[in-house]
């Protein structure tokens, strides 16, 4: 049985239901993918980038409290956060691939129209 996403320190179940629209349904997975790469499927899926969410989720997978975060740690985090933030597309083709991806529907890049 997998523990749900709620289950790691410092996310609750409205972080839960965001890993949910992005495909992440366990705190298994969570853990597998990591902090980046779960982050920047968040983004994809619509979340809006908050550097102070993305420490948490950092934090919370190294099971510190979210506050711990400081000084040279949060600055180093902070560029992280920005490079994710800038590599990813949020464009409205993207948003809504991660939304069929998030209920099983798959499409091709050469079947979406332009919106």
């Amino acid at each position: 049985m997998s523990d749900p996403v709620s289950s790691i320190r410092n996310l609750g179940p409205a972080f839960e239901e965001s890993c949910a629209r992005a495909g992440i349904h366990s705190a298994q997975e969570l853990r597998a993918m990591g902090a980046d790469e779960a982050y920047a499927r968040l983004l994809q899926a619509g979340t809006r980038p908050h550097f102070i969410g993305y420490y948490v989720l950092v934090m919370g997978l190294q099971g510190r409290p979210w506050n711990d975060c400081k000084g040279e740690e949060k600055k180093a985090l902070r560029k992280k956060f920005d490079a994710i933030k800038s590599n990813v597309s949020t464009a409205p083709e993207s948003r809504m691939i991660a939304d069929l991806d998030a209920i099983g529907v798959r499409v091709a890049p050469k079947d979406l129209r332009e919106i």
